[in-house]
């Protein structure tokens, strides 16, 4: 098995690290990296609770993804949305909406509705739904994640003025 040494930038801290070739991004967050924020779900890109932000706010599949394809990328997960211990606003309101079950799924929706909401700041309904197309939940009927990215889409426009 040949290995790469990589960089990746998750967070906003980088890392040097040695991968092997069949490695993916998910196993390197999770084991490598420590962290377990990123979920494993289905391991086939069919659930997005291992979803991530990649550079331009375009959420991915980390278990679709080799991590050494990812050399010199920029990465971000759910954990790395807050700034300063301040909460992103989907991930505020996905507390205030109460849109969490048991939480398997929602650092994947919260990455996709934030990935969402860069590329379309005041989405339909049908767009949020969408837009979490490849991401499911087993626990709700999806009501409240929706209200709540939309609910975080109009925080972010207020908030931009």
């Amino acid at each position: 098995m040949s290995k790469h040494a990589i960089t990746l930038k998750v967070n906003g801290e980088s890392y040097d690290i040695v991968v092997a070739s069949n490695k993916t991004l998910l196993n390197v967050l999770r084991e490598q990296l420590d962290m377990p924020e990123t979920k494993y779900g289905c391991g086939t890109g069919e659930c997005g609770a291992c979803s991530v932000l990649v550079e331009d706010n375009t959420a991915i599949n980390a278990c679709l993804t080799l991590a050494a394809t990812m050399d010199g990328r920029e990465i971000t997960t759910a954990a790395g949305l807050q700034v300063n211990g301040e909460l992103h606003p989907v991930q505020q309101a996905f507390i205030d909406h109460h849109a969490v079950q048991c939480g398997f799924c929602t650092p994947g929706m919260i990455v996709k509705g934030v990935s969402l909401l860069e590329k379309n700041p005041d989405p339909s309904e049908e767009e949020i739904r969408e837009g979490l197309e490849g991401s499911i939940c087993r626990c709700t009927g999806y009501v409240k994640i929706v209200e709540a990215i939309d609910a975080a889409g109009k925080e972010m426009a207020k908030a931009a003025g």
